[in-house]
């Protein structure tokens, strides 16, 4: 067996070296970021306790890595039982890809991410380029017998999956629901409650906590749920954003304007709410990077919703240093850029994943530019300084679309089957977050030298959401804009982000318009690339895309 491991190491005082090996021989490859359950000193690196935890566990690997709250990914080698143990956290949040022995191949092999070379050899094999060689682990703790010294180090036994032994953790899982279906009154004073509310919100005075109305009451509908939702989410944050000591230890040798935190940002209500919160979690003295990408210069949708976001956010907190990184690209010229990525993804293997792919490996890769504060939107003539941030934490929106109803087809499931067909659709969602997004996500961002980190996402968060009624959560008789994430939206306002409150949902492939440049390039235009439903086509060929 052999066990490599590469390591951007956050937490902890002294570098730390991967596979980390104990006295009794034991090995672990760890990825992860332990947030909560198992208790972490600031100056202690996760990994490391981990790893004396797993040593004493006397082979109860399940119930260490059960109590873990926060994305991880491990392989554990236990010498004393020859058993490997590997899996990935209950949601997916960090990447572990499986190629299990098959009769071309007959090595077992676990990876973070898909070498190059693999893609090449699964290739050759298939006589296309189609991408088999790698499958995305399912969530899960998993464990298998290896044969002795003198044998050939080959697999015995089935390998087994094991149960989690968190009951909060099997509960958030199965993703149950307990108010699903309203009553015809509880829907009228929802909506009622709805309408006052936003009216209410609209005079605020105080950016975060809600002011009474004239009659000297809090509308329910933005003061209880929304209001949980905020404090779940404003910790979630904080845990994420926080310092350790290896950032303390090195600010002495650091320029003072550190940016320790970026947000991958839109400028839609996801991201807008993270910066906010962000903000609020953060040392004033460090600047927040807001890292936008586009594929159509000024006029991308989401290169615009950015700047409106960040005035936004200048308004709420002119204190802070916000710099918004431009990235813009052409997909024209990345022809490295698109191989890379497409080895990155693997084995997603669509069109659309691969545009996302690229859209979220050159934000996170924050190289673009800066331009001064009060530079004019239209302004030919603007000012820019060329910036690669240098933040190794990288916030991200994930989760909050399958959360809270942001899908077009949430809307279409609620009108063919209310809100039960609602609910199961949601449910899907945050069941196969794990193979459809989150995989894919987090190779992308490592790849370029950063660490996704999902607030949405956080144990404690997914609870509070699962622990509000449906059609406080989502009211999808409303429109697009207003009904959709209705919760977030009441979230947004809490938080003094008005016109972000009223933003609708936009994907990043179309916000940053690079959806419309591959149509363009590999089906020929935008209406043939809609026949053929180019974002489901699957990637037949090495893209040419010089």
């Amino acid at each position: 067996m052999h066990f490599f491991g590469a390591t951007l190491q956050l937490r902890g005082v002294n570098p730390v070296v991967q596979p980390l090996i104990d006295s009794s021989k034991n090995v672990l490859v760890y990825n992860g970021e332990i947030f909560g359950g198992i208790e972490i000193a600031s100056e202690e690196n996760d990994g490391e306790v981990l790893m004396g935890l797993l040593g004493g566990c006397e082979g109860r690997v399940p119930n260490v890595v059960s109590r873990i709250k926060g994305p991880w990914a491990i392989i554990y080698w236990q010498e004393s039982s020859r058993t490997l143990w590997f899996g990935r956290d209950a949601f997916g949040r960090r990447s572990l890809l499986v190629h299990w022995p098959t009769v071309e191949d007959s090595r077992f092999l676990l990876s973070s991410v898909s070498p190059v070379a693999s893609n090449e050899r699964s290739s050759a094999e298939n006589g296309t380029t189609k991408l088999g060689f790698w499958e995305e682990l399912p969530c899960g703790i998993y464990s298998v017998s290896i044969d002795a010294p003198d044998g050939d180090g080959s697999l015995v036994g089935e390998v087994k999956k094991h149960e989690w032994t968190n009951a909060m953790l099997e509960e958030l899982i199965k993703w149950e629901r307990t108010s699903v279906e309203p009553k015809p009154k509880e829907v009228h004073i929802s909506r009622c409650e709805t309408v006052r509310g936003q009216h209410d919100m609209n005079s605020l005075t105080s950016d975060i906590v809600p002011m009474p109305s004239k009659s000297g009451n809090i509308q329910a509908s933005i003061s209880v749920p929304a209001e949980a939702v905020l404090i779940a989410l404003r910790e979630s944050v904080l845990r994420r954003s926080s310092l350790h000591r290896i950032f303390q230890a090195g600010m002495h040798d650091v320029e003072k304007n550190l940016v320790p935190v970026a947000v991958l940002f839109s400028g839609g209500l996801d991201s807008m709410i993270i910066a906010a919160l962000l903000h609020e979690c953060l040392d004033p003295s460090y600047e927040i990077d807001l890292l936008n990408v586009s594929f159509d210069g000024q006029s991308a949708p989401d290169r615009i919703s950015a700047k409106a976001g960040v005035s936004e956010l200048r308004r709420i907190a002119p204190l802070r240093k916000w710099k918004l990184v431009e990235i813009d690209a052409d997909l024209s010229n990345l022809t490295f850029e698109t191989k890379r990525v497409l080895s990155l993804i693997n084995p997603a293997n669509t069109y659309m994943d691969l545009n996302i792919g690229i859209a979220l490996w050159l934000a996170a890769g924050g190289d673009g530019w800066v331009y001064e504060e009060n530079s004019k939107y239209n302004d030919e003539n603007r000012q820019g300084v060329k910036y690669k941030s240098k933040a190794r934490i990288v916030l991200v929106g994930s989760g909050a679309d399958e959360q809270c109803a942001g899908y077009g087809r949430h809307r279409t499931k609620y009108r063919s089957g209310s809100w039960l067909r609602l609910h199961e659709e949601m449910k899907l969602d945050m069941q196969r977050i794990w193979k459809r997004n989150l995989g894919r996500d987090d190779r992308c961002i490592a790849d370029t030298g950063k660490e996704a980190r999902f607030p949405f996402l956080d144990e404690d968060v997914i609870r509070t959401l699962l622990g509000i009624p449906l059609w406080e959560v989502a009211n999808l008789d409303q429109p697009s804009g207003i009904g959709d994430k209705k919760i977030l939206r009441e979230v947004a306002e809490l938080l003094g982000l008005h016109e972000a409150a009223t933003l609708p949902k936009r994907a990043i492939q179309f916000g940053t318009r690079i959806a419309r440049e591959s149509n363009r390039k590999n089906f020929g235009s935008n209406r043939a690339a809609n026949q053929a439903s180019a974002g489901s086509v699957v990637i037949h060929k090495q893209l040419d895309m010089a």
